[in-house]
């Protein structure tokens, strides 16, 4: 879901607000109550949240790929690994 930036111009209050693409924005200051909050241009935002694939693929990084790079390499008979 997007986070989208706002800042009223009469009061100055800023504020991160999570909305949906579909979702109309708010023009109500939570602050002062005008009808002056906008939203700014800004990078976008978004959250992921639950367990999907994000959180067990990309956020830390695969498992796998880390112990492969932990792993000693392969090395001839008569070594002190075996």
């Amino acid at each position: 879901m997007p986070i989208y930036d706002y800042q009223c111009s009469s009061c100055g209050h800023k504020a991160e607000l999570m909305r949906k693409v579909s979702e109309a924005g708010t023009t109500v200051c939570p602050a002062c109550a005008k009808e002056t909050f906008e939203k700014q241009v800004s990078a976008p935002n978004f959250q992921l949240s639950g367990s999907g694939w994000y959180a067990t693929d990309f956020k830390g990084g695969s498992p796998a790929k880390k112990s492969e790079e932990t792993a000693p390499a392969a090395c001839g008979t008569g070594c002190a690994c075996h």
